[in-house]
């Protein structure tokens, strides 16, 4: 699979663990995870109340979805993140960091009053395209 992450001088530079656009060459099967929480296999919440670990967390289960269906991070093509507060934006993309690499995913990212349990404080869906 042919993965690209497209930047142009058109859009500002983004400021964080995603590209502006991500390309995808692909002969393969779209994987798409549902949005991951911080719950470990045995159901407890991990970091309650630190968005750092609660991003650790989802991003193990966002990766191990991809691998359950046959691929790696490497193959996401994009993430949706939604958190309780916007002010943890640089906290989970130092977390992210260490789970994406180039080329990057496009990715949004919004704030939510409210997710499944009061105590999660992010959930990220993706899509993957594994060869």
């Amino acid at each position: 699979m042919g993965k690209t992450q497209v930047s142009t001088e058109a859009l500002r530079s983004p400021n964080g663990v995603f590209s502006q656009a991500t390309t995808i060459e692909a002969t393969g099967r779209l994987v798409f995870v549902s949005g991951m929480t911080a719950r470990r296999p045995d159901g407890e919440i991990v970091g309650v109340g630190d968005v750092r670990e609660q991003t650790r967390q989802v991003c193990e289960n966002v990766k191990a979805a991809v691998e359950a269906a046959g691929g790696t991070l490497a193959d996401v093509c994009r993430v949706d993140v939604y958190v309780r507060n916007m002010e943890d934006f640089a906290k989970i993309h130092e977390i992210r960091a260490q789970y994406f690499t180039e080329p990057l995913p496009a990715s949004t990212m919004v704030e939510v009053s409210k997710l499944a349990h009061p105590d999660y404080l992010i959930e990220i869906n993706a899509i993957a395209v594994v060869a």
